[in-house]
């Protein structure tokens, strides 16, 4: 069977056109252009039905711009998105309009994700009605139904955001994905904003939801210890592209690419609670002028001099364990 989510060779550019006194200068001669962003660069990723794939890397790697475009909120500016096979630009518009239904997104800030000034029944219960979905007939039970499947008391449904807390926000935030009913979840930092043991409580819900409604997630995150605990495989990115990808226990014990083993290295860990946080050397390359050959030859410990200029194939170094490293052209 073709994956449920398929994302071939993508690209994603961000263009700041000049400003006034920028067009101004180039008038007058000066060697100005546009401000380009390059967010992602050939990036392909596959999710397969049921599957949990963790996103990690450091802020600023595209990872959230992965997210909205695998969810249909970003295009894409070169490359292909996939449905079960079928090329989503390609499908005929209402195909299309009932395949993107079928990928919901789960916002990192449920605050600013949620209308202030709706009421949590209309929250939840409004994309059903727009978009047509059968709810049985009675869209107030079938609201509250969504309510008590994420754990939220029914009474509280004439509540306005504001009136909850933090972690009753992301439950909301999830009902309301979850009223289309979906079969793929994108989840963008979702617990990152919570109190710790708020944070467990809503990464149960999240596996008490994908056995019970036989969802698949792409789980974004910056913590690696919530993507170990989570996810079936993870993908690392480091400023645009995928550098490593493997089941999770296999790349949490044998990580193949320097940049993954930076990571791991730091993660905390009671083992560790004698030894001094050591950051990953240098800084991340700005997305505006990023390195030649591979991205992550500044801050490498192993950068050779074809490191500078080619940029490394991603290949299989075990079965199902890929990475991109040319210190894998000697296996």
């Amino acid at each position: 069977m073709p994956p449920l989510l398929e994302l071939r060779n993508v690209t994603k550019n961000f263009v700041r056109p000049l400003d006034l006194a920028a067009r101004l200068a180039r008038l007058a001669g000066a060697d100005v252009g546009a401000v380009v962003v390059r967010a992602l660069d050939d990036v392909s990723l596959t999710i397969t039905q049921g599957e949990v794939v963790g996103l990690a890397g450091e802020s600023g790697c595209g990872k959230s711009t992965l997210g909205r475009i695998a969810a249909g909120i970003l295009q894409p500016s070169a490359g292909t998105r996939l449905w079960r096979g079928a090329d989503m630009a390609a499908l005929a518009p209402p195909a299309r309009h009932a395949a993107e239904l079928k990928v919901q997104m789960v916002f990192q800030d449920s605050y600013a994700s949620l209308n202030p000034r709706m009421r949590v029944a209309d929250i939840v219960g409004e994309a059903p009605g727009v978009h047509g979905i059968d709810v049985g007939g009675d869209i107030d039970f079938y609201v509250d139904q969504l309510l008590e499947k994420v754990g939220l008391d029914p009474a509280f449904r004439r509540r306005f955001p504001h009136q909850f807390s933090g972690g009753q926000r992301a439950r909301i935030g999830i009902a309301r994905a979850l009223a289309v009913k979906p079969d793929l979840l994108v989840c963008d930092e979702a617990v990152a904003a919570l109190d710790v043991s708020v944070q467990a409580q809503v990464l149960n819900l999240f596996m008490q939801l994908r056995a019970d409604l036989d969802l698949t997630y792409l789980f974004i995150s910056h913590d690696l210890g919530v993507v170990e605990h989570l996810s079936d495989r993870v993908v690392i990115m480091y400023l645009g592209r995928i550098v490593e990808t493997a089941a999770a226990p296999e790349l949490f014990h044998s990580a193949n690419h320097p940049y993954t083993q930076a990571l791991l290295a730091e993660v905390p860990t009671l083992a560790k609670r004698r030894r001094d946080f050591t950051p990953i050397k240098g800084e991340i390359p700005s997305p505006i002028a990023p390195p030649p050959g591979c991205h992550f030859h500044p801050r490498c410990p192993h950068v050779m001099e074809r490191c500078r200029v080619e940029n490394p194939v991603f290949r299989e170094v075990a079965p199902g364990h890929w990475s991109a490293c040319h210190l894998n052209d000697q296996i």
